[in-house]
């Protein structure tokens, strides 16, 4: 199985003045080209031994801080994140042959930010993270779906339901952000933000 990449050229006479506008760009562009969900990316992390796991997961922030997901805190991944406090996310925009890596250091959105993006969630979407156990062992899917039913009923009266303690939002603070795009004979262009001490500074790397 082999694709040609044909990508049009990609120098840093394109990339935009900081690595957020060049990532928003491109990330308009996967909307407007029908991506299927545009903004998911794979995370990677590694536990206290060093094994790594890697998960897709949902681009909900973008700003000069970093990137933001929200998951369950008890989760595996929250697991290797409070362990290491280091991760990795890809961008993998295949159709259009190309790709966006950011890697940092991660914290904790603060439970303001939590809120209001919680506010925004479906319903349905707020009760099952009341009601799942993330990445813990269950007895069957009937397990699962009585703890939900459970949980429809605690909440059945409230309009409003609460964000649960244990979950909210990891922030990737990036140290380095690179952008992929595929080109002929594997010739990839690899232009990439790297932080210094005086802020940010662009380097090409080979494909």
């Amino acid at each position: 199985m082999r694709v040609a990449y044909d990508g049009a050229a990609f120098d840093e006479s394109a990339l935009a003045a900081t690595w957020t506008d060049q990532l928003q760009g491109w990330l308009n562009q996967a909307v407007a080209a029908g991506i299927a969900e545009p903004n998911a990316m794979v995370l990677a992390t590694a536990d206290a031994e060093g094994r790594p796991s890697s998960r897709t997961v949902l681009c909900k922030g973008l700003d000069d801080r970093g990137v933001v997901f929200y998951t369950n805190y008890t989760s595996s991944k929250s697991h290797d994140l409070t362990a290491t406090r280091y991760a990795s996310v890809t961008f993998p925009w295949y159709a259009l042959h190309r790709q966006v890596h950011v890697r940092g250091e991660v914290e904790k959105v603060g439970v303001k930010e939590t809120a209001e993006y919680w506010a925004q969630r479906p319903r349905g979407s707020q009760l099952g993270a009341w009601a799942s156990p993330q990445s813990r062992v269950v007895d069957g899917r009937r397990a699962l779906d009585n703890a939900l039913h459970g949980i429809e009923r605690r909440f059945a009266d409230v309009e409003r339901i609460p964000a649960p303690p244990h979950w909210g939002g990891w922030r990737i603070r990036p140290d380095l952000v690179e952008f992929w795009q595929g080109r002929e004979d594997r010739m990839h262009d690899r232009l990439r933000y790297v932080r210094n001490d005086d802020g940010w500074q662009i380097e090409r790397v080979a494909p």
